[in-house]
């Protein structure tokens, strides 16, 4: 039952793009090679690991289980890659990293991992709090680097920010949904539907913004701080939701399918990236933080 890596880079590509083609094009290898395979993966698994669909290919409830295994046997090469770069750093150096909401799962969690394999002899304090206070605590010191979203920072004289990756605003809608079949999807199309509102990292207030040309006719069914939850309650048909890429995931955790769709239009992005004291000088324990954060790569952040 063995497969290849590049196998699996090539079913992470598909699974995370939807489609063939696209995935072809980021991976500079050609569509045939990509479903030749997947095909020989899906046979040494014994599973199907994608569904084809109108708009493009989805994975499978077995799909999405191996798509975490997946991309944890991509984050130990690429950790491998990097393990021995850079100085040594002192045992027991301690790095205090920042983190909001939106990012501790879905972008700090992966880069965490890495840093923890690439660099055990560093101790890592992670606090997660809102951006405005993290922002406060880098330029009192109290942080040596944070991973947030840099789209909105507030002191930007005070403040380096590097971007690691930017996410479109996408819709979240239930299978079977009335808009599932609509070519294209407009803001206007909304204005009836009840919308599960997401309180964290300012996400709320971007669908706010988002909504405002049919504010009088918004219907708030729910409004929640846990992504989860807005997953959950979108599979089951209580709304939909407006909400980047970066936290979409194709199943709820009652394994419910959720279905993502571009909105035409001029959409926000989020900007996820890394913020540390301007002039401030480095320690080797950040610079090793930087690296291994530089190698984080999500096809769904853009």
């Amino acid at each position: 039952m063995s497969f290849t890596l590049k196998q699996v880079r090539y079913f992470v590509g598909v699974a995370e793009f939807g489609s063939v083609s696209r995935a072809a094009q980021e991976l500079a290898i050609s569509q045939s090679a990509i479903t030749e395979a997947i095909k020989d993966l899906e046979q040494r698994l014994g599973v199907k690991l994608f569904d084809r669909r109108r708009r493009g290919l989805e994975t499978t409830y077995h799909g999405h289980v191996f798509l975490r295994h997946a991309k944890a046997i991509l984050a130990e090469v690429s950790n491998a890659e990097t393990i021995f770069d850079g100085t040594p750093v002192a045992k027991g150096t301690r790095l205090n990293v920042g983190v909001t909401s939106l990012t501790a799962g879905y972008v700090l969690s992966d880069i965490l991992a890495r840093f923890r394999r690439a660099c055990p002899e560093i101790e890592v304090n992670a606090v997660e709090d809102t951006g405005e206070y993290l922002e406060h605590l880098i330029v009192g010191g109290e942080l040596d680097i944070a991973v947030m979203v840099v789209s909105n920072l507030r002191d930007r004289d005070a403040l380096h920010s590097e971007i690691l990756a930017v996410s479109p605003f996408r819709l979240w809608l239930p299978i079977g949904h009335r808009l599932s079949n609509v070519e294209s999807i407009s803001l206007e199309d909304l204005k009836d539907e009840p919308q599960i509102l997401l309180d964290v990292d300012e996400m709320q207030a971007e669908t706010m913004r988002l909504t405002s040309a049919y504010r009088a006719n918004l219907r708030i069914a729910f409004r929640t701080r846990s992504v989860e939850a807005v997953r959950s309650l979108v599979a089951s048909g209580a709304g939909v939701a407006l909400l980047p890429d970066l936290v979409y995931r194709p199943w709820s955790l009652e394994g419910d399918r959720i279905e993502s769709r571009d909105i035409s239009g001029k959409l926000p992005v989020v900007q996820v990236g890394l913020v540390w004291r301007r002039g401030a000088g480095m320690t080797e324990a950040t610079r090793a933080f930087l690296s291994v954060a530089h190698s984080y790569h999500s096809p769904r952040l853009r």
